[in-house]
């Protein structure tokens, strides 16, 4: 059975994910479709045009881990494509912010993701692929959105290094680096302060977002980065130093 993994999959850009896998990858059986919310995972799943399966599971908590793990070891399952997708951000200073709300970001952005990929990448096979959600806020350090910019720089070097570790194994390994996207992450995002004024206007829609990763997969590159805007900003964190954009923010 050749399947494609989704976490995040109840909404956002792990529900565009869900919809285009199988045209991505003509050889997956079934998709598994993971995430907290059982209800919006439903939503997800009347949608789908191939198999599905509904795995309800909180990826923080090592008690509901544990049926993913068994899931695996179960059906033995060839992993056509991993898609990272679970995370979430919030905006506002470090300092007023709950251990909860702080650790919670690291523990879903960086350990859920890692864990994950972990326990997937043995049963991967040729030509197959991980996809992970990180974010243009990893390209530089952000002021009141310290944690979330931190988690995602992990993201992104984390998968920049698996790229390479991974390449000979033919598994193809792709940070997806989007800006500001129109989707519910700011429902949670804004719960100490709101988006900076300046950042909605280079909002892109999900799907453009998802296309634009897929094809970039296709094409062998270890980086997606959605439209002009962000691509110059990848650009010009490359070129100049972090104090001076700091201070221009």
């Amino acid at each position: 059975m050749k399947i494609a993994i989704i976490t995040g999959a109840s909404s956002g850009m792990g529900k565009w994910f869900a919809a285009y896998a199988p045209a991505f990858d003509k050889t997956i059986d079934e998709i598994w479709l993971i995430g907290r919310n059982e209800e919006r995972l439903n939503a997800t799943y009347q949608h789908m045009k191939i198999k599905s399966r509904i795995i309800p599971m909180d990826l923080t908590k090592a008690e509901e881990y544990k049926k993913f793990q068994i899931a695996l070891s179960k059906f033995r399952p060839v992993i056509r494509m991993l898609v990272n997708s679970a995370g979430y951000g919030i905006i506002g200073p470090f300092v007023d912010m709950t251990a909860k709300d702080a650790g919670g970001m690291v523990d879903i952005n960086c350990e859920a993701l890692t864990r994950i990929t972990r326990d997937c990448i043995p049963f991967m096979s040729k030509d197959s692929c991980i996809i992970n959600m990180s974010s243009a806020a990893a390209f530089m350090p952000q002021p009141d959105f310290a944690v979330y910019a931190a988690t995602k720089s992990y993201v992104l070097s984390f998968s920049e290094a698996l790229y390479h570790e991974l390449k000979a194994k033919k598994i193809r390994v792709i940070a997806v680096c989007p800006g500001c996207v129109d989707t519910p992450f700011f429902d949670v995002a804004q719960k100490y302060h709101g988006v900076k004024t300046y950042k909605k206007f280079f909002m892109s829609k999900e799907r453009d977002v998802v296309r634009q990763a897929l094809l970039d997969v296709r094409k062998g590159k270890k980086v997606s980065i959605y439209g002009l805007p962000m691509k110059l900003l990848y650009a010009i964190t490359r070129l100049i130093p972090n104090e001076i954009l700091l201070w221009f923010m």
